[in-house]
């Protein structure tokens, strides 16, 4: 576990945040039935069963410097009542300014071959969303001046009315931090990736980068048009002064442009996000 200092200049009186994401509870009972306690089961082994120790480690850090927590999806590693309520009770227990949605917030079980699109998020989008706080497609929120942004792109995709409800936030005015499951496409972050990963997981992937990938991630990350309009307006809208990001596992720190930075925190680490 890592604690990391990340400082945004924005010209407002100081507070703080706390970025936590892919906390991946991994929980199972009777009322989901046997396949769903032995799918608990060997989901916790996946993450050597420390989601409590992150999701406690988050929480200290927090409460330690009086700052809500941010958290980019993934709270959750698939659907089960035991995972909703545990994730309602860090909602209960926590300051937590937003969350975004993770592509394991809508999963029924992890790695069972059913392609993650629209239809298979609304089988258990209504269930899940009655156990978080905000819209876990898009949400915002005003604190401190700064206008804290949330959208879900977990399925490496933007949707057209995502990008018209960005842009009346950005109509407001006021400095935007946009969090993010997926990190954004970056040239040298990609390439980077590519050197261990048969495709970068991130959303907005160029197509002639994408023709590389295994036929099943290609059809999983090939960016859509909308999904294309959305990452070059989130480039260059000047109110979006930084995004924070999960999905990798893996802390880094990426420039998009000349002037916009990208944070990626691994699921271990909490990053305390000084705003000034």
């Amino acid at each position: 576990m890592k604690t990391i200092f990340t400082e945004i200049r924005l010209g407002v009186r100081p507070f703080e945040l706390v970025h936590a994401t892919d906390t991946h509870f991994s929980y199972g009972d009777a009322r989901d039935g046997e396949k769903k306690i032995r799918h608990a089961e060997g989901r916790a082994e996946v993450f050597g069963a420390q989601q409590e120790l992150w999701a406690t480690y988050a929480e200290a850090t927090a409460r330690a410097r009086k700052a809500p927590i941010v958290h980019t999806g993934d709270l959750i590693d698939f659907v089960s009542l035991a995972n909703l309520e545990r994730a309602q009770r860090f909602f209960a227990e926590n300051n937590v300014a937003l969350v975004t949605a993770g592509n394991h917030e809508f999963a029924i079980y992890v790695g069972d071959g059913e392609k993650e699109d629209a239809a298979y998020r609304a089988r258990s989008l209504a269930l899940v969303q009655s156990y978080y706080p905000n819209d876990l497609r898009f949400c915002a929120r005003e604190m401190g001046g700064v206008n804290l942004v949330g959208i879900d792109d977990g399925y490496y995709r933007f949707e057209p009315w995502q990008l018209e409800r960005l842009k009346a936030e950005t109509a407001k005015g006021l400095p935007i931090l946009l969090f993010l499951h997926n990190p954004l496409y970056a040239p040298e972050f990609h390439r980077e990736l590519m050197r261990t990963r048969e495709c970068s997981f991130l959303t907005g992937v160029p197509d002639e980068l994408t023709k590389a990938y295994p036929a099943s991630r290609l059809e999983q990350q090939k960016a859509d048009e909308a999904t294309l309009q959305t990452v070059e307006y989130i480039r260059s809208c000047p109110q979006i002064r930084a995004i924070f990001a999960g999905h990798l596992h893996l802390d880094a720190e990426v420039m998009l442009t000349d002037t916009l930075p990208q944070y990626v925190t691994d699921m271990g680490s909490a990053r305390i996000i000084q705003i000034r």
